[in-house]
């Protein structure tokens, strides 16, 4: 019989691992540049279907990187801020409103992406969690100075030339709504 030195050098691993290494898999998508509808060019009257505005209609001011667009109300005619809005969820109208003589610089400044980032919290305590609620004062998120001013630069243009067309001030403050029998799929707008 040989002896253990004889078999080799060699002990048996105590250690199994249960499964195989973790390889990663190799994406075989590629990135793809959006293709926005044909109706959505800058101008045009555009209906918001989700999101805390839904139903409204509202200005599109210009198409952003990644399938997203940038939008105003204007906030003086019915209430919807500069924002961003994913252009799945919007129905072009045929209405069309003039946008020349907005501030550029303000718009390609609020189309980029650090305009839109959230400021990082400092976290408090866990006592000052529970001594936030007993004041009872409702604490209200103060809006920056400079998305006021920039939404009020936007805005003046914008109703100045939405002023010219009649009735459209009043068209844009609408809301938008179906009834019983409509069919989106079968309107024109």
């Amino acid at each position: 019989m040989p002896s253990a030195t004889a078999m080799g050098d060699q002990k048996a691993s105590k250690y199994y691992p249960a499964e195989e290494e973790a390889q990663m898999k190799k994406a075989r998508k590629t990135a793809h540049p959006t293709k926005y509808r044909d109706s959505l060019t800058p101008g045009t009257v555009l209906i918001l279907l989700s999101g805390r505005f839904r139903g409204k209609r509202v200005v599109l001011l210009r198409q952003l990187e990644q399938g997203v667009l940038l939008i105003t109300g204007p906030f003086k005619s019915n209430g919807v801020p500069l924002r961003r809005v994913n252009h799945r969820y919007v129905i072009a109208t045929s209405t069309v409103v003039d946008i020349a003589g907005v501030d550029e610089e303000v718009v390609e400044r609020v189309s980029k992406d650090e305009y839109w980032a959230r400021e990082k919290k400092e976290s408090k305590g866990e006592d000052a969690f529970f001594e936030q609620g007993k004041e009872g004062e409702v604490q209200k998120k103060e809006t920056d100075p400079q998305r006021i001013e920039d939404q009020k630069k936007v805005d003046k243009a914008l109703m100045a030339n939405i002023k010219k067309v009649p009735e459209l001030e009043g068209y844009l403050g609408a809301s938008f709504s179906l009834r019983g029998n409509e069919r989106p799929h079968e309107m024109v707008f």
